[in-house]
């Protein structure tokens, strides 16, 4: 079996690709930083990926609030709760509103059952509760 090493992937792309990481999220989760430290070629493979879904228009097709929502609700879906949040936080930097998620959560309830509700789909909605009321200006 071979493992390519940091050098051999391009240690520049692999920084490159961690800043926009960075950029995207203001810090590197720590499952990227060490995809990218033990399997670089696998962490670019991904970032390519996940830079053609992360195309704003018009080179891409969907606003970006609306690609990070749609990884809110995957995420919940396959149980990655701290993924869905972190997607979440970028989804409301981006503009995706309260009513907005709620939507989207009960149509979770309609394909993942009132289990996917039970199982992170009432924590993100806390969440997105607690941003909102942190990001609102302080009277007076």
């Amino acid at each position: 079996m071979m493992t390519t090493t940091r050098e051999e992937a391009g240690p520049l792309a692999v920084e490159a690709a961690l800043e926009r990481i960075r950029k995207t999220h203001g810090h590197v989760p720590e499952g990227f930083r060490i995809l990218a430290e033990h399997a670089p070629d696998a962490f670019l493979g991904y970032m390519g990926l996940r830079e053609f879904v992360f195309r704003a228009p018009p080179e891409g097709h969907l606003e970006i609030w609306t690609t990070e929502f749609i990884f809110v609700l995957l995420d919940i879906q396959a149980g990655n709760i701290r993924g869905a949040r972190n997607h979440l936080s970028n989804a409301m930097r981006a503009g995706l509103t309260i009513g907005q998620l709620t939507e989207g959560l009960v149509q979770l309830i309609m394909v993942g059952g009132i289990t996917a509700w039970n199982m992170g789909g009432r924590e993100i909605l806390e969440f997105a509760l607690e941003i909102e009321r942190e990001s609102r200006p302080s009277p007076g």
